[in-house]
């Protein structure tokens, strides 16, 4: 069992799997560096993301535990782009692109992300996707 918190911006090694699996939060910050960020998230049954757009980050995502649908598209109204995603899939969302996954599971959809650059605060942890909107509300 690894202790999940922030280890960035020094060197460090995880077994990212069971990282993943293990996390119970929404979010939870891994490792942030000047370049790029790595969190582990947890979607629960019937969740998402969300839609959301980063204007200033690629988004790398891996499926590791569930199943699910991963939107994209240029506009928030149009996703010219869907795949059905699960373990092993690696999801690239350039920036600037709307996309929302959603699980279609019947278990925790469980992935890492990658942003590049960083795109939350050092050691984030989210709990749930509500805390996660109420942060980045302000």
């Amino acid at each position: 069992m690894h202790h999940l918190e922030d280890h960035g911006p020094m060197p460090y090694v995880i077994n990212i799997e069971q990282a993943t699996k293990q996390n119970i939060n929404y979010r939870t910050t891994i490792w942030t560096g000047k370049c790029l960020q790595l969190t582990v998230m947890c979607i629960p049954v019937c969740g998402d993301i969300g839609l959301e757009i980063h204007p200033d980050n690629d988004q790398f995502l891996r499926i590791e535990q569930g199943c699910g649908i991963v939107m994209m598209g240029r506009t928030r109204d149009v996703s010219d782009f869907s795949a059905n995603v699960g373990p092993g899939s690696a999801i690239f969302i350039p920036k600037g692109t709307w996309h929302n996954v959603i699980n279609t599971s019947r278990v925790p959809l469980k992935l890492y992300t990658i942003y590049a650059p960083p795109h939350h605060p050092r050691g984030t942890v989210h709990r749930t996707k509500e805390d996660s909107e109420r942060a980045e509300s302000y």
